[in-house]
């Protein structure tokens, strides 16, 4: 074989390996945010109770969650249920205590639960089996902690290098293959939508706001931006998903039955554009629907909203979207 030969099969096997490399980086996607990872993803989601009571604003390690889903708890109060997996934030907290609803959420993801205390309802279901979960409630302080700056019980935080502690000394597996969820694969060009819709649970209002120069939105909770208390940056978000669900108070302190199977109406903010949609429950997960296909997102955090009445939101001159 002379020395061009030898140098071609070469040359051949070099763009071989280089491509079979460039085509696996490519399918090397995050399955909650459908932005491009070093590797195969096998990290188990972590799911996190997140308080949402005004004294526990702002909250530590909002900003890394993948997906966040915020609904009622009691009263006008809600909690965020805040899944990890691109990213796991060094703090994260303050942690609240289960409802049923979120476990079922969480499920979704197949994601290793995490909460401080519980109801009586959240209680039946992780004690029965219904998911692997981590509970501040009786922690000898390895994994959960008091910080001093608040008053219980806005004041419990944990850390991811504790709660990966924890799951291996309770045996959870920290590895799982996720479901993605649905990413456009095109760029979109914004189109004129409004730029800001806004909505209250109760007497807590929360607005959302299309900004250009992030391309994605802020938050603002109560007129007061969302912001990352580790990073004291603005929380920016490329998707939101508001839906109306059912919600039914069922006992005397307020706790509520939220229906998260019927589906129903909603809106996606997704690229700085406004679209009316219906949802629906696949295999645990709120998902857009239009003309019974499913909605791709943006690629990007997405942040879901579950309401009582979809005829609360309303954009930024006060009218019903």
């Amino acid at each position: 074989m002379n020395r061009y030969v030898r140098v071609l099969i070469y040359s051949v096997c070099v763009f071989l390996l280089v491509s079979c490399a460039n085509r696996e980086n490519k399918s090397n996607v995050y399955p909650l945010t459908g932005t491009k990872a070093e590797k195969a993803v096998v990290e188990r989601p972590i799911a996190v109770m997140v308080n949402n009571h005004p004294k526990a604003r702002p909250q530590s390690g909002l900003s890394k969650a993948d997906v966040v889903i915020e609904a009622l708890s009691e009263g006008s109060i809600t909690r965020f249920l805040a899944i990890y997996q691109s990213e796991m934030p060094e703090v994260v907290g303050p942690v609240r205590s289960a409802r049923e609803y979120f476990i079922e959420l969480a499920l979704g993801f197949n994601a290793l639960y995490v909460h401080h205390g519980w109801s009586p309802g959240a209680r039946e279901m992780l004690e029965g089996g219904a998911a692997d979960y981590i509970n501040g409630l009786n922690d000898d302080g390895s994994t959960f902690w008091r910080a001093d700056f608040r008053k219980a019980p806005h004041n419990s935080y944990t850390s991811f290098k504790n709660l990966k502690k924890a799951a291996g000394d309770k045996g959870y597996s920290l590895e799982s293959h996720t479901g993605p969820l649905s990413f456009q694969t095109d760029e979109t060009t914004p189109e004129e939508a409004p730029s800001s819709v806004r909505f209250h649970y109760g007497t807590n209002q929360v607005e959302y706001h299309f900004e250009q120069n992030v391309n994605g939105y802020v938050r603002k909770s109560d007129g007061v931006l969302t912001t990352d208390m580790e990073t004291e940056e603005p929380i920016v978000l490329q998707n939101i998903l508001i839906v109306e669900a059912e919600h039914e108070v069922k006992d005397h302190k307020g706790r509520r039955n939220i229906d998260l199977r019927s589906g129903g109406q909603g809106l996606l903010l997704s690229g700085g554009q406004l679209h009316k949609v219906s949802w629906k429950n696949e295999n645990g997960r709120i998902v857009p629907v239009m003309d019974g296909n499913i909605v791709p997102f943006v690629p990007g955090k997405t942040w879901i909203n579950i309401i009582p009445d979809l005829r609360e939101v309303s954009n930024s001159k006060g009218e019903g979207v």
